[in-house]
């Protein structure tokens, strides 16, 4: 099973249409990666998805870089007890 971390980055490459490997931990969806303000609401949308989670989308909008997705969404999996894996 991917991380946390390799299936938001997955996620984050196909809603932005960006290399995977292009996309780092410190990396800001809208300045480093061009994520325009729709693309953020279908990342977020995109992410409960993947993960099973439901999200409080102005919370999850305020998560600026890709790291701060990753920890956001594994508290998120955490208290809504959704197992995640590694």
């Amino acid at each position: 099973m991917a991380t946390i971390a390799e299936r938001v980055r997955s996620v984050t490459a196909r809603v932005l249409k960006i290399d995977v490997d292009r996309i780092k931990p410190e990396d800001h969806f809208t300045a480093d990666l061009g994520a325009e303000s729709v693309q953020s609401i279908e990342l977020v949308a995109s992410f409960e998805e993947e993960f099973g989670i439901e999200m409080d989308e102005d919370a999850a909008l305020s998560v600026d870089t890709v790291g701060g997705a990753v920890d956001f969404i594994t508290k998120v999996c955490r208290e809504q007890g959704v197992e995640v894996g590694p």
